[in-house]
């Protein structure tokens, strides 16, 4: 393209924001960071080996989080029965090193000047407040983050993932004899009081730490005629299928194509309402994916809430989905191209 190219205005940090940061750039758009209330970074993150491998691709950074603590099993018990141990590969990292890996680059705070023919700038909200933000959330269910040590004899390369009656609870090894353990529905106290996988393989408790909301949630709107929002603070999965992190890679490759299709000419309002119906079609297929853990992980009020939630959730992505039209584009590589083109 000959001529001044977009400004973009980047809110945030996380993967999704890193990775729209980085597209945009390598496709000539000109950013500018806005300042934001720092979030407390989530204390460890269990990046799955397609997420890693997904980042990697992005960044071109084939070594990137190579020398972390791996993770090389699971063991679940759910609804009664204990599996066997199965193979599952990711990486552990904390938050802090997710932001300190993939943070922004150093951008200028506000707007370079611009010529006057310059398009119009556009905004990336990856933090609140966002311009339209009523939330959707399917289902309230809070999680503690508490750190533990690991008895001696404990597999440091296997996670183990344990329902019980109050809620459940999921032991992240993170190295030697160090782990993480995140108890959802109720307090890890609470919790390990009715364990009887992960309660033997810690041998102290630490404070509890962190607190947040593990519930799937969406904002209602995700997009406006000069905006887009992105990342987990606009949309958010539950930790229970280990895929927050990959979504938030690839709807930032979607935000980003996305930008450079309106910029490319493309229907601005035609495409934006393709983001936010990938972004309601990604919420539909992850409730789909949780309701039968919720279903099967307990027949107390509590279980039985969180998978009504679900249900309720995945009739609502349905009904909008049903609203809008067939989707008109199609992602190829970091491009967006009508249907009709790409057939």
């Amino acid at each position: 393209m000959t001529g001044p190219q977009p400004a973009v205005r980047l809110r945030g940090g996380g993967v999704s924001v890193a990775t729209c940061a980085h597209l945009l750039a390598q496709d000539g758009f000109c950013l500018a960071g806005a300042a934001v209330e720092p979030r407390a970074p989530v204390p460890v993150i269990m990046l799955s080996d397609p997420a890693l491998a997904l980042l990697r691709d992005i960044f071109g950074r084939p070594s990137l989080f190579a020398a972390l603590p791996r993770i090389e099993r699971r063991v679940v018990s759910w609804g009664g029965s204990v599996s066997a141990p199965l193979p599952h590969g990711a990486a552990v990292v904390t938050g802090a090193q997710i932001e300190a890996e993939l943070g922004l680059p150093a951008l200028p705070a506000g707007f370079p000047p611009a010529a006057s023919e310059a398009p119009a700038p556009f905004t990336i909200h990856g933090a609140p407040p966002f311009p339209e933000p009523a939330l959707r959330r399917f289902g309230t269910r809070e999680a503690v983050a508490a750190p533990v040590t690991l008895r001696a004899g404990a597999d440091h390369a296997t996670c183990h993932v344990e329902a019980t009656p109050k809620g459940w609870l999921f032991l992240i090894p993170q190295g030697a004899d160090a782990a993480w353990l995140l108890g959802v529905g109720c307090s890890p106290e609470a919790l390990l009081a009715q364990s009887r996988l992960i309660a033997p393989l810690i041998d102290t408790l630490g404070p509890a730490g962190a607190r947040f909301e593990t519930a799937p949630r969406l904002l209602d709107q995700v997009a406006g005629p000069d905006w887009i929002a992105c990342g987990t603070a606009a949309i958010a999965f539950d930790p229970i299928c280990g895929d927050g992190t990959a979504q938030a890679a690839r709807e930032a490759i979607l935000a980003a194509a996305v930008l450079a299709a309106i910029r490319d000419g493309g229907d601005r309002d035609a495409l934006l309402g393709h983001y936010r119906a990938m972004l309601i079609a990604a919420m539909r297929r992850h409730l789909q994916v949780s309701l039968p853990f919720y279903r099967s992980g307990g027949d107390t009020p509590w279980w039985r809430e969180q998978a009504d939630a679900l249900a309720q959730g995945h009739a609502w992505c349905t009904g909008q989905l049903a609203r809008v039209p067939e989707p008109r584009f199609l992602l190829r590589g970091n491009r967006l191209f009508a249907r009709e083109a790409a057939a």
